[in-house]
């Protein structure tokens, strides 16, 4: 079967357990984001900014290990090391990857502004070294974003270190504006005048100090519902940037929402146009076009599993979709790459294949070099 080749919109590092103590003062070092773990591994507790999280385990952390026990080193021994992170991508068919931190994505719930602009300086050092290695990693630099002068500060820095993407939470802050706000005005302009793409992955909202990452309901199903949950997020964000004429102002800003799905797409902006005409005179502020059209120009996703996402591209006309590996975390693709893709775009016409495997992401970071065949 010939292989099929596919850039990755939803793609990790794992940080190195050193990282913060190597490149902070040790007050900040210790309040960074940390997990700990109970000696009977039944309980974990995430300590973040003098905040603590605690959620039970699983009997085997499938975060951590895989149905054979394996952790993420053992398994993907190329998740940190650039070299045979490659072999691992030429073997799964993997071509480029936008790449998000892991456990810096727990960065949204610290509270203290100094401390977040320290991390993300600390995280972003690490992570374009590893980007420098190839052309095919498009690592997405962490702004901090508890004030916006900061956040505008890292922008301009991550653009002059040669990042083309910036990570935001879904949600900037528990209480306080959120980004339909008139005050994040500058930094949608930093980031349209770099051209940095905004990557909002799914589950990056901050958390209360009673609650876990993810943890929304409990009781039965909660597994299923705290999953499903995390995908609003990413869509909650997009509509904000809509509604709030932030393409309007900015039509040049691309954003991307990754590993939630594709086939809201078009639902979410069926719900924003419904609004827009029917509800008119309640609706600030007004908008050159219909909040669709901004979607379907501005607006990008990543799935990795969905069927139906592919029907968002072929049936109702969403073309800015592409695939994620989420590499290399347990619940990705890795190690049956080829036959998640065979299975999703197999029977696919070659146009529509290659626009979802590698035009869209192409389209967002045009400097990648195109993947073999293309």
């Amino acid at each position: 079967m010939e292989k099929i080749w596919a850039n990755s919109g939803d793609s990790h590092l794992v940080e190195p357990d050193n990282l913060f103590s190597d490149c902070l003062p040790a007050p900040l070092a210790a309040r960074m984001p940390r997990s700990v773990r109970d000696e009977d591994g039944s309980w974990e507790t995430i300590h973040v900014d003098g905040q603590q999280f605690r959620r039970r385990l699983p009997s085997r952390d499938r975060r951590l290990t895989d149905e054979l026990g394996r952790t993420v080193p053992e398994r993907a021994p190329g998740a940190n090391d650039p070299a045979l992170r490659l072999l691992d991508l030429d073997e799964e068919g993997i071509w480029a990857e936008l790449i998000y931190p892991s456990l810096g994505i727990w960065t949204s719930s610290i509270r203290d502004p100094e401390l977040l602009a320290a991390g993300a300086r600390a995280i972003n050092d690490w992570a374009i070294e590893f980007q420098a290695s190839s052309p095919r990693y498009v690592c997405a630099a962490v702004i901090p974003f508890l004030t916006t002068e900061s956040a505008v500060a890292e922008v301009a820095r991550a653009a002059s270190m040669g990042f083309h993407a910036a990570s935001l939470p879904v949600k900037p802050l528990i209480d306080g504006d959120n980004w339909n706000r008139e005050s994040w005005e500058p930094l949608w302009a930093a980031l349209e005048e770099t051209g940095l793409v905004i990557g909002f992955h799914i589950g990056s909202e901050p958390h209360e100090a009673d609650a876990s990452n993810g943890l929304y309901y409990r009781g039965p199903g909660g597994a299923l519902l705290n999953y499903m949950e995390t995908t609003y997020g990413g869509q909650r964000a997009v509509a904000m940037l809509i509604a709030g004429g932030v393409f309007d102002c900015h039509p040049a800003l691309r954003a991307i929402v990754s590993e939630g799905g594709a086939t809201w797409g078009p639902f979410v902006a069926d719900r924003l146009d419904e609004a827009y005409r029917q509800h008119a005179p309640m609706v600030r502020p007004r908008l050159r076009r219909l909040p669709s059209e901004y979607l379907y120009e501005n607006v990008y996703a990543s799935f990795q599993h969905d069927r139906s996402a592919v029907a968002a591209v072929t049936a109702m006309g969403w073309k800015n979709v592409c695939w994620g590996a989420d590499y290399p975390h347990t619940e990705g693709t890795f190690g049956h790459t080829q036959k998640t893709l065979e299975e999703l775009f197999g029977d696919l016409d070659p146009d529509t294949r290659h626009r979802i495997t590698q035009g869209a992401f192409r389209e967002l970071f045009p400097h990648v070099p195109p993947a073999p065949g293309s």
